[in-house]
């Protein structure tokens, strides 16, 4: 394996530990190398307002002198602006490390390209594109929405074998993994008929973390504040006559980067109609329920799912690339 490539994966290891709390920042993990080809530092980037991987590698690294001669690998472009830490380019420079070798760019304004010029600037050698591919998949969800200017949308029904949409078909192990899918959203979003009919908590009770914010397209004003989606977290009820794609912006620059999207039947349908997704995951259930509700129905897609099995229950995954 290349020398290159070998540390890049290392990081991409480090960068996953991320996965719960990094959000709506991305997974990014750095691995520092001296010149005989051993690590002395390793840092990724714990969670959003905390130190940045950069940042925590060089401060993992017991012998400081030790940086002038060494390499970082870092998934993603080191950041080049002042945000709630101060860029990681400059603390690079300052440090003396003399080469970096990045992942991918980062897509977001503020830096795509200018963390990369500031180390060129510092006398830095940087190489670039190294597994990009991976690297780009593992922030798949940032880097749909600074590149698309709107958050990642997961579309997430469960139905039953004869194709009526059922909340509470899952078993004890699919509704855990339901759980797990919300703690790796920003938001979570239903519409009031669901709110009303199923008065859901929408938190991730069934799994250890971080409970969404919880989004409620109420243009008819049907929810009331004492249902038990205000029982604990950030609920956010929007009542304005707004599109699907102005919803999705305002929640973009509000600074979520991911949207579980669970329903029901006509909110998923209005999204599948208006081509708004990354992804769709299907429970279904071996179970027939002559129910009321159709489950959605996916348009014509050339998109071979991933199924996997679960408690006789299968899981179709659609994903666009």
């Amino acid at each position: 394996m290349h020398t290159d490539e070998k540390y890049m994966r290392r990081a991409l290891q480090l960068a996953r530990h991320g996965l719960l709390d990094a959000s709506p920042n991305p997974m990014v993990g750095a691995v520092i190398v001296d010149s005989s080809g051993r690590i002395i530092g390793e840092g990724w980037h714990r969670r959003c307002g905390e130190g940045h991987a950069e940042v925590n590698a060089v401060a993992s690294v017991k012998e400081p002198e030790m940086l002038k001669d060494s390499t970082m690998y870092v998934t993603l472009e080191p950041c080049s602006h002042y945000g709630k830490t101060p860029p990681c380019a400059d603390m690079i420079v300052s440090r003396g490390i003399p080469r970096v070798v990045i992942g991918s760019l980062d897509p977001f304004a503020k830096v795509s390209g200018r963390g990369v010029a500031k180390l060129l600037a510092g006398g830095v050698e940087v190489v670039t594109g190294m597994l990009e591919d991976e690297c780009r998949e593992l922030n798949r969800k940032f880097m749909t929405a600074h590149g698309k200017q709107r958050p990642f949308i997961t579309l997430k029904w469960a139905q039953s074998a004869d194709g009526f949409i059922d909340g509470h078909i899952s078993t004890p192990l699919t509704s855990m993994l339901v759980h797990k899918l919300r703690a790796t959203h920003d938001a979570i979003l239903i519409g009031s008929g669901t709110a009303l009919s199923d008065n859901p908590t929408l938190t991730t009770r069934l799994y250890a973390g971080k409970s969404p914010l919880k989004v409620v397209l109420d243009r008819r004003g049907r929810v009331g504040d004492d249902m038990r989606l205000f029982d604990e977290g950030e609920v956010m009820v929007i009542r304005e006559s707004e599109t699907l794609p102005e919803t999705m912006r305002g929640l973009y620059e509000r600074g979520v980067t991911s949207v579980l999207v669970e329903g029901g039947a006509e909110v998923l349908s209005s999204f599948l109609s208006e081509g708004l997704w990354d992804e769709i995951r299907i429970e279904v259930s071996p179970v027939k329920i002559d129910g009321q509700v159709k489950a959605p129905v996916i348009p014509s897609i050339d998109i071979i799912p991933q199924i996997q099995t679960v408690d006789g229950h299968k899981i179709l995954t659609y994903t666009k690339y």
